[in-house]
């Protein structure tokens, strides 16, 4: 585990739990020795850890963000290339293009688990943090049936459920529902700083709606700032609405018309069907395509898929 923050150290506890031999680095000094003293296996010397990832064959799991990404896989590709690789980062198509500069887009499969909080830090971390959580694992063309299994196999002893998806596909939506939340609860926090009273009757609707403004600006801006080719059309959309609310608003007295359509939105994300993956045998013909279309539908997987005795 290369990082011990919030989704880092909350990997590294959940693997632990599920019986996994697992160990981690960390840069901060501090983190490591939480970590230590917490009675899990940490250090500081990022070439020790990757040898002994190497050494072992391990699954290297990379939760460092994206900024340090590239000076991090530099390192990997020096002293573990031929490990199974993958990422809890949020977004992917920016992940995946640094990991195929850096020669190591054979073993590697993107991975994202949706799940966190406003706090960050070893200290942050739980080893519950990803139960029933959807954990999102890329079926690009290039993925390896035997790399992906392992990534697979670790978010379901995590707790999570899997939701196979393109790395496209994944930047839009989470544009749509992460980091795009994240910049409007930037500007509700913003805009009531500005109204005397605001903060003296701020109840649910306000704490909730600017909960994740609580979270470290340096990663609100890695995240949001990775994802520009996707994030910007879905701020684009957010604004027209805005204006058209505003518009019909001064004109009318009414914001009826985006009140009732919003109301609908979030019945229908409410009862969101989510259907059991079970046909799909990983390495068979197509695998990638029927996983990935069976994950654009609303399929998680719950328990392990088969795997084709000789992938292909």
């Amino acid at each position: 585990m290369l990082g011990l923050g919030l989704i880092g150290g909350s990997v590294l506890r959940a693997a632990v739990a599920a019986g996994r031999q697992a160990f981690g680095y960390n840069r901060s000094a501090r983190g490591a020795s939480e970590a230590a003293a917490d009675g899990f296996d940490a250090d500081t010397d990022l070439h020790a850890v990757l040898t002994r990832a190497a050494d072992t064959d391990a699954l290297i799991v990379s939760a460092v963000p994206v900024p340090a990404l590239p000076g991090m896989l530099e390192h990997i590709a020096d002293w573990a290339p031929d490990c199974a690789l993958t990422d809890v980062t949020s977004v992917k198509r920016e992940v995946l293009d640094l990991v195929t500069a850096a020669g190591l887009q054979r073993r590697f499969v993107g991975g994202h688990p949706m799940a966190g909080t406003a706090h960050s830090g070893w200290t942050a971390g739980d080893a519950r943090l990803f139960r029933r959580a959807p954990w999102v694992i890329s079926v690009d063309d290039h993925v390896d049936p035997a790399v992906w299994t392992q990534v697979m196999h670790l978010a379901l002893q995590c707790g999570a459920v899997v939701v196979p998806a393109r790395s496209d596909e994944h930047d839009a939506a989470v544009a749509a529902i992460s980091h795009l939340p994240h910049l409007a609860a930037e500007a509700l926090a913003v805009t009531a700083t500005d109204v005397p009273l605001a903060f003296a009757l701020a109840a649910g609707s306000f704490r909730d709606g600017t909960r994740v403004a609580g979270t470290a600006p340096d990663l609100v801006r890695a995240m949001c700032e990775a994802n520009a080719e996707q994030l910007l059309p879905a701020l684009d959309e957010l604004l027209e609405r805005l204006s058209a609310v505003r518009a019909t608003l001064a004109e009318h007295g009414s914001v009826a018309e985006l009140v009732e359509e919003g109301h609908a939105a979030r019945t229908r994300y409410d009862s969101f069907p989510r259907h059991d993956i079970v046909t799909v045998m990983i390495g068979e013909n197509d695998w990638r395509d029927e996983l990935a279309a069976a994950g654009r539908a609303g399929g998680v997987i719950r328990s392990a898929l088969p795997v084709l005795d000789r992938p292909r």
